[in-house]
């Protein structure tokens, strides 16, 4: 890649993502606070426009670059199904997910600078979650694997005890689509 790459999160799963792809990569996180409620109840907007926001926060401090800014959140029944805000709300969370399908969604927005060029999608994957027993909940979330999570879980990989991706990819489900990414990244380079 000819220009340099700015990852616009702090997010380990992110961060270990771009490695194991073998990406070089500079972490700049964009700190733009998170809504808990999708407007015009549409996700697929909802993690566009905040992926936007975060690379346009980005972009300002980056002179010649590519930022990846991506947002995920999980989806059920209409609404946002949000990062936890302690262990009660995660524990509320687990239970409300516990043998159900939900989506998940990824907003990414690539900024290219300085040409001030922006190529922004959104990726679903289906995951389901194992119902769960009282005790299964409390033991994971003594575990803290929820905290700063969307869904109030972190997917392990290659494989989760308790999430299963029946649809889309895993790296969409940590936070990032390394598929189509790539693509992306290649399709810029022809520019």
């Amino acid at each position: 890649m000819a220009k340099s790459l700015f990852l616009a999160s702090n997010s380990l799963g992110r961060r270990e993502l771009m490695k194991l792809h073998g990406y070089r990569f500079e972490v700049r996180p964009s700190n733009v606070p998170e809504p808990t409620e999708a407007r015009l109840g549409n996700i697929e907007h909802y993690v566009a426009e905040l992926a936007w926001l975060k690379a346009q926060a980005v972009a300002a401090t980056v002179n010649d670059g590519i930022i990846i800014a991506a947002d995920t959140v999980g989806w059920q029944h209409g609404k946002v199904v949000g990062k936890p805000d302690d262990a009660n709300h995660a524990r509320r969370i687990i239970r409300a997910l516990s043998g159900t399908t939900h989506e998940l969604w990824t907003g990414v927005c690539l900024w290219v600078r300085p040409e001030g060029w922006q190529v922004t999608w959104q990726e679903l994957s289906r995951v389901q979650m194992k119902a769960l027993t009282d005790d299964e909940i409390e033991t994971y979330i003594a575990t803290r694997k929820w905290e700063g999570c969307s869904g109030a879980y972190a997917i392990e990989f290659p494989h989760d005890p308790i999430m299963t991706v029946v649809e889309g990819s895993v790296s969409n489900v940590i936070g990032l689509p390394m598929e189509s990414l790539g693509k992306s990244l290649k399709w810029l380079e022809t520019l």
